[in-house]
């Protein structure tokens, strides 16, 4: 923002100055604000994709003996195939929600840092309480919350490194869940169930602000928004949270070690 028809004299006399109130930033924040809602939609998709394989532990082992999730599992590893090698397919995925990942979070911090400088000294006010100032204070905390989960997930169920049950073996998708959720490793199942509630906020939140960013918001776009922002991200981390418990209390069916 500069002054207009700016008086001459009085710009000299340092009454009035032409420079900018900020520097003008690297990347405007409507862009910003764009690549988090693209970003943020997709990992909402991704969670919700995943959820409803995971639920594949519930399901009976085939005749042979082969579990439904680990067919799942192999059809990741070989979608694609023949016309991709195989693998190559999951890996751009990979690499194209990693690249996502880490442009979300600098997108948060960026947008941070710029409302800190902002508002300045004084703090945000106008919030009017329930789940949606909750998620709205909460969201920097429940993203770190989540890329640690992120970390502690792959080292768990993906590299069966640190944290991983001993038992963990490459591609058994089912019996590592069943090892990783034994009722001795109870803190595992703990870390989950925290993570799917910090999931809750940010996704509810998330989705919400998303609609919004991208012009989805007006009267008949509003009850499609609460289906979004409210009754997918419950489902969700319904689904997730309802595994760890079930194979706990050892509701798996043909339950085999």
């Amino acid at each position: 923002m500069t002054v207009q028809n700016a008086d001459r004299d009085a710009v000299r006399h340092g009454k009035i100055t032409e420079k900018p109130l900020r520097e003008q930033p690297s990347f405007p924040t409507w862009a910003i604000k764009l690549t988090m809602a693209i970003t943020g939609i997709l990992f909402g998709l991704f969670v919700l994709g995943h959820m409803v394989g995971n639920l594949k532990i519930f399901m009976p082992l085939h005749s042979n003996g082969v579990a439904p999730i680990d067919e799942y599992a192999e059809f990741l590893r070989t979608m694609g195939a023949p016309l991709l090698p195989e693998g190559v397919l999951l890996w751009v995925i990979r690499i194209v929600l990693l690249v996502a990942l880490v442009l979300h979070i600098y997108g948060a911090f960026a947008l941070r840092a710029r409302s800190s400088r902002s508002r300045g000294k004084f703090k945000r006010t106008g919030l009017m309480g329930g789940w949606q100032s909750t998620a709205t204070r909460s969201m920097l905390i429940t993203g770190v919350i989540l890329l640690l989960f992120v970390i502690f997930h792959i080292l768990d169920m993906t590299l069966g490194e640190v944290v991983a049950s001993d038992e963990f073996v490459h591609g058994a998708v089912r019996n590592n869940l069943i090892a990783t959720f034994d009722p001795s490793r109870w803190w595992v199942a703990l870390i989950y169930i925290v993570a799917n509630l910090a999931l809750l906020l940010h996704l509810t939140h998330g989705i919400y602000l998303a609609v919004s960013d991208l012009g989805w918001l007006g009267k008949r776009g509003h009850a499609i928004m609460v289906i979004l922002a409210y009754i997918l991200p419950a489902l969700v981390v319904l689904g997730n949270v309802v595994m760890p418990i079930a194979i706990m209390l050892g509701w798996v069916p043909n339950f085999e070690r």
